[in-house]
């Protein structure tokens, strides 16, 4: 009787064991990607599926019964003009708060950036009363405009301060973004042929960072839109002066639920449409890198 080798023994233990490892890699693998598309898609649905409930909520034959609303058109009315004023103050305050952050260096530079970042991760209540202990009658600021005949809680300017405060460190991050990622031979070159700094940066900074300037502009202004604690807080919730779109939500949430969600979508359409135009933007950035 011939036995066979024992290499060939060997070599058939072998490749039985490099056969069942890669069936067992294979079992592992699908069983990943399988509880990898489970997390994915309950991820995405805990996170699509409240904002469809909304959509679904809403009854087309009373869109324009509520568009009528005049409270619906204070808020909306309201919104629009103070976060349009409070972007614009964002712009003359950011863009050369947030150029000067990303050009120069200097000492205690790390503090004030994170000084800067941390009205985005301030509790809302928390905004509110920092602004009431600075700008009320009795807060830090307070005697002085008392004398000068100024309040600020209870009127339409504290609804633009409390979103300035909330929104303007979205456009420091972008401007500061859109200054330190340009490419620096084009800065260098341009430095060599003037000495005026202000021409560099309106010729060649500037027009560099406009992309990232805008995207900046359209989630500061949005931000803005959707201002809620800060102002609820600060400003009050009275009806055609402090009133704005998430706070007249607020208040209609019970009582009138219909105009609520009238405006609950017209903020969610506004956020959507903002990000839409900020991906492409960003994406046209990326392009042009290439």
């Amino acid at each position: 009787m011939v036995h066979p080798h024992p290499d060939i023994n060997i070599a058939k233990t072998r490749d039985h064991t490099e056969k069942k490892s890669a069936r067992i890699s294979q079992l592992v693998d699908k069983t990943t990607i399988t509880l990898l598309m489970i997390i994915v898609l309950t991820y995405i649905s805990f996170l699509t599926l409240p904002i469809i409930s909304v959509f679904l909520k809403i009854d087309l034959t009373q869109i324009n019964t509520q568009l009528q609303n005049p409270v619906v058109i204070n808020a909306i009315g309201l919104s629009l003009y103070t976060s349009l004023i409070a972007t614009l103050f964002s712009i003359i305050l950011a863009i050369p708060t947030g150029y000067f952050l990303a050009t120069r260096k200097f000492y205690g530079k790390a503090v004030i950036d994170t000084l800067m970042d941390l009205p985005l991760v301030l509790p809302p209540a928390v905004a509110g009363i920092a602004l009431l202990y600075t700008f009320a009658p009795l807060g830090l600021f307070g005697p002085i405009f008392n004398r000068l005949g100024i309040i600020m809680p209870g009127y339409t300017t504290a609804v633009i301060i409390a979103q300035i405060f909330v929104a303007s460190p979205l456009l420091i991050k972008s401007v500061k973004i859109g200054f330190e990622t340009q490419n620096k031979d084009i800065y260098n070159s341009a430095k060599i042929l003037t000495s005026s700094r202000a021409r560099v940066f309106f010729t060649i900074s500037l027009p560099l960072a406009t992309r990232a300037i805008v995207s900046g502009v359209m989630i500061t202004w949005a931000r803005a839109m959707g201002e809620f604690g800060a102002t609820l807080m600060f400003a009050g919730n009275l009806p055609g002066i402090t009133q704005t779109i998430p706070l007249a939500i607020y208040n209609m949430l019970y009582s009138d639920p219909l105009s609520g969600i009238m405006l609950s979508i017209i903020l969610i359409s506004i956020s959507f449409t903002v990000i839409v135009i900020v991906k492409l933007l960003e994406q046209k950035r990326q392009g042009d890198r290439k």
